[in-house]
């Protein structure tokens, strides 16, 4: 297979080749992973109804005057991932009967379908990964036009002009290690990953399992060839399922290394461990939709929760140091997410949306790294969690 590169030739060439691989990718996948497209980062075009004018403490009471209830089913990997959200919210308003329900966001969208198709909806928000439900469910008419106070302030590839959805957090996926363990040879970029002294001290997410790590390693395909998932598939990785398994398992001294999973490049330099991101070399990111069904039956309390989580002071705590405005300067000195071009924001709404290239991605890996194993890390919440 000429198109493919070779394991020399990608180690001799670095972030320069790939040319070949990424052309054959596109062929032979159909998924994109052009660069960022320039988009406005000024104020939203006025397309819709106007912004929320009410302040939180207004919402609230409004909310606590219609119910005070409030369910959420958020993507995640681990029942309690979201908990530190769940505590915020319920400090600044603590009346509030919250239900936050976390799952793979694969399931919650199906979920949420089937109790559509059952008449039993029990979310107000829906907070999810798969970006491509939300264009269906708005073209559906299932969510709620709505515009949260700073919407204008939103980038522009972050929520829908008419309001039906925004995205109230950005969320970033490459590679890490263990600072100690990696020592001075620690990986520079994802093509370090093929050394063999790094063989059996990797763990990785299933591509195969999450669309965002699955994205990351279409993105890493596309750039360095087959020869180097080939190469990958020989470190004796150890796959598991939720994207906070690589983190975990190099947090926990298991492992030198993780693949797929989330981190920021605002740590301290003291952090036992690194996340990395390198010019010229692929990571991903995206910002987290969320909406309001329109069916929910705690709309007030929805739209408290959505201008929270839009706020200045919640975008100014984001863990990872970005954010979803344009008018909160991120931390540390980072760039806005949307001015790496190597994270590919706007690559993977368009991945998301071609569900038979996502298909063909997910077997492919299968072939490479083996089927997926082991229970969902969230667990089993069922039909209708939160009711």
């Amino acid at each position: 297979m000429s198109s493919f590169l070779s394991r020399r030739r990608v180690l001799a060439t670095g972030a320069g080749a790939g040319a070949g691989a990424a052309a054959l990718g596109l062929g032979a996948f159909g998924a994109a992973a052009g660069p960022a497209a320039a988009a406005s980062s000024t104020g939203s075009r006025r397309t819709g109804g106007a912004e929320e004018t009410r302040t939180l403490d207004e919402l609230y009471r409004a909310a606590l005057a219609d119910g005070g209830k409030l369910v959420i089913y958020a993507g995640g990997d681990t029942p309690t991932q979201q908990d530190g959200t769940k505590a915020a919210f319920l400090k600044r308003f603590p009346d509030i009967d919250l239900k936050l329900v976390v799952d793979y966001s694969k399931y919650h969208d199906v979920r949420v379908d089937n109790q559509f198709a059952t008449d039993t909806l029990v979310p107000d928000v829906v907070q999810l990964q798969t970006l491509q439900d939300f264009t269906r469910w708005k073209e559906q008419g299932r969510l709620l036009p709505y515009k949260p106070a700073g919407f204008s302030q939103v980038y522009d590839g972050f929520k829908d002009p008419h309001g039906a959805w925004v995205a109230i957090g950005a969320i970033g996926f490459s590679f890490l290690y263990d600072v100690a363990a990696a020592g001075a040879d620690a990986p520079k970029s994802p093509l370090d990953l093929i050394d063999p002294k790094w063989q059996g001290k990797i763990a990785s997410s299933y591509p195969h399992d999450d669309d965002a790590v699955l994205y990351l390693y279409s993105l890493y395909a596309q750039k360095y060839g087959w020869d180097w998932v080939a190469a990958l598939a020989r470190q004796d990785v150890r796959f598991a399922r939720g994207s906070n398994s690589p983190g975990d398992a190099v947090r926990a001294g298991q492992k030198a290394i993780g693949i797929g999973g989330g981190g920021s490049l605002a740590a301290p330099a003291t952090s036992p461990t690194k996340w990395v991101v390198v010019d010229g070399h692929p990571f991903m990111a995206w910002g987290q939709r969320a909406a309001i069904l329109k069916q929910a039956r705690n709309t007030t309390a929805a739209k408290l929760y959505l201008n929270w989580q839009l706020s200045t002071t919640q975008q100014q705590a984001s863990f990872n140091g970005w954010s979803v405005r344009t008018d909160v300067t991120p931390a540390a000195g980072l760039k806005p997410i949307w001015e790496y071009p190597d994270a590919h924001i706007d690559g993977f709404p368009r991945f998301m949306a071609d569900r038979a290239a996502v298909e063909r991605w997910k077997q492919t890996f299968a072939l490479y790294f083996g089927e997926v194993k082991g229970d969902p890390t969230p667990g089993w919440p069922g039909l209708h969690p939160g009711a």
